[in-house]
């Protein structure tokens, strides 16, 4: 089965901020320091709700079935928010792959149901709990307990939100790069900024990480050997190195200096 990594970057949705301030005729910035207020009154913390976030980046890393693994960002730099979901979905749909994520559970997913949701993006594959697919009734993207699914920080912490790790801190752990001068708190004033290049590079050693992290939890489960496992870091490592891309280069020299 393709095994597919992924990771979402967000930014408030000042447009459906303005319509639930009453706020008109003023920048974005102004309307999303009025939502993080608003949110803060209300909770005692500016993180917003989950419907009031807009993707502005999905990466993904695939280890297709045939043995390759790539990484890379949806859509471009001009692609909108409706396309790149569409794009997320759309590839479930055509590979049925096992996701894997890093609270995904709790964040990426939920947002992006969301997002589906407002710009009319079917996904029944995504969706399919066994009505219509009987392999889909005790393995689906959708229980928690499934491994259709994988969200590694959930099955890490025992499923307790007391346990729970952040990726960086458990990537550095584990002698992976890590988080490399940028994380999730910036990215609204990376955008702000123009850095929509930055947050898609970011976004996608996130998803290195992650897959990192999963390969040693698949070595836990005994599904890998310990030969597999070096196997499949020479296969991230061959794949970085045959990039042009400063970021993967970056992440790269960092992973070997861990190392040595």
């Amino acid at each position: 089965m393709e095994c597919l990594v992924f990771d979402i970057e967000t930014v408030p949705d000042t447009e459906l901020g303005a319509q639930l301030l009453g706020m008109h005729d003023i920048g974005d910035e102004e309307i999303a320091k009025a939502m993080f207020f608003s949110r803060l009154q209300e909770s005692g913390s500016e993180f917003l709700p989950l419907f009031q976030h807009r993707v502005v980046a999905i990466s993904v890393a695939l280890r297709s079935g045939a043995g390759d693994f790539s990484v890379w960002t949806l859509g471009d730099e001009s692609s909108d928010e409706a396309e790149q979901v569409r794009r997320f979905y759309d590839g479930i749909e055509r590979y049925r792959p096992t996701l894997v994520s890093w609270n995904g559970s709790g964040f990426d997913l939920p947002v992006l149901h969301y997002r589906a949701l407002k710009h009319g993006i079917q996904a029944p594959a995504y969706w399919e709990t066994g009505d219509h697919d009987r392999d889909y009734r005790f393995n689906n993207y959708l229980s928690r307990y499934h491994w259709r699914h994988i969200d590694v920080m959930d099955v890490l912490s025992g499923f307790q939100p007391r346990a729970r790790a952040k990726l960086d801190a458990v990537a550095t752990m584990l002698g992976f790069p890590g988080k490399m001068g940028m994380s999730g708190d910036k990215v609204w004033d990376s955008y702000c900024a123009g850095g929509l290049a930055t947050i898609r590079n970011y976004c996608e050693t996130d998803v290195l990480n992650t897959y990192l992290v999963y390969l040693r939890f698949q070595h836990m489960r005994g599904l890998l050997s310990d030969k597999l496992l070096e196997g499949e870091f020479d296969r991230v490592r061959s794949t970085l190195a045959a990039s042009d891309a400063a970021h993967l280069q970056e992440f790269l020299a960092a992973w070997t200096a861990d190392e040595g």
